[in-house]
């Protein structure tokens, strides 16, 4: 049976003013509510918020709408991926046992109404981003966020606020050559036999066809809001506008 598969990607929730935020959060509520409602599986490829750190009894204020709304999904039966982005500093059980969504740290293969996807938010994939790898070894490091835990979240929450700024501008500024290096990663993805490979991270839509395959970037919320979808076999990126 073809199921229908939404994918979206780089909203980072909390970046910009209040005002602002308060009008995106309203728009990916009525795309959760009124479009995802309709899917079977929605997929979040990283970086839904731009900062996540999830204590053991407290998280983050702000956005509960957003997170209802995820719930309101996984309770009418709505399978919901979510993938681990650069700005998803550290999750614990929050959205698995709360929300009910499935948690991913890594890229990770999936067959689709009969076509192999590759899905991940794309961080580290990039060959020549030795600096970024290593501060995502030391941000996931099990035992720093231990320690991280215990900090007031005040400070905790303020400390990941900051981090999230750095890295924003490290990924703006640093130059990574000529080539895309996400679209490399891709490319070998496709000829190993994948149909599909959907990232996210780089803040740039991409709808690429290489030889038999595909390589979807969705861009982020930032500048045009939209998202993916898949139905039978076609992929397609749709806008999403505030009418």
């Amino acid at each position: 049976m073809n199921k229908k598969y939404l994918f979206i990607s780089d909203i980072h929730l909390g970046l910009q003013s209040k005002e602002i935020e308060d009008k995106k959060e309203k728009l990916l509520v009525k795309f959760l509510n009124e479009t995802a409602i309709n899917c079977d599986e929605l997929f979040i490829i990283g970086d839904l918020f731009d900062y996540w750190f999830e204590y053991k009894y407290v998280y983050q204020k702000g956005f509960y709408r957003t997170l209802t709304a995820l719930k309101d999904l996984t309770e009418k039966g709505i399978i919901v991926h979510y993938f681990i982005g650069n700005h998803d500093f550290m999750h614990l059980n929050f959205f698995t046992k709360e929300i009910g969504t499935n948690l991913y740290y890594d890229a990770v293969h999936f067959v689709l109404n009969g076509k192999k996807f590759f899905i991940g938010h794309g961080d580290g994939l990039v060959k020549n981003d030795i600096c970024y790898k290593i501060l995502k070894s030391i941000l996931r490091n099990k035992v720093i966020q231990w320690f991280y835990g215990w900090l007031h979240p005040d400070i905790g929450v303020w400390l990941a606020k900051l981090t999230s700024k750095s890295s924003r501008d490290y990924t703006t500024k640093k130059n990574y050559g000529k080539e895309d290096g996400l679209y490399e990663t891709a490319k070998i993805k496709i000829e190993k036999g994948f149909d599909f490979v959907l990232f996210g991270h780089e803040h740039s839509r991409k709808d690429i066809t290489y030889k038999n395959g595909k390589y979807i970037n969705l861009g982020s919320w930032l500048d045009k809001p939209c998202y993916g979808k898949f139905e039978n076999i076609n992929f397609e990126i749709v806008e999403i506008t505030n009418g």
